[in-house]
């Protein structure tokens, strides 16, 4: 486990992590259209996979350090 710290935007998104390009293309738009700029991104999965499959969805974290 680590411990961040700095100012974050954060957005969750759905999907196979084939589309992990999109999303990162996706939040780097919305972090600009804020008027930031990103510094870092860091992601992570809020479920294992076996855990995915049980409830159906794959949810992804995208944390943008501005």
């Amino acid at each position: 486990m680590e411990r961040i710290s700095g100012t974050f935007f954060s957005k969750v998104f759905e999907g196979p992590y084939k589309d992990a390009g999109k999303w990162h293309k996706e939040m780097k738009r919305y972090v600009a259209s804020k008027g930031k700029e990103i510094k870092r991104m860091y992601s992570f999965y809020t479920t294992c996979p076996a855990c995915a499959k049980v409830y159906g969805k794959n949810y992804t974290v995208l944390l943008a350090m501005v």
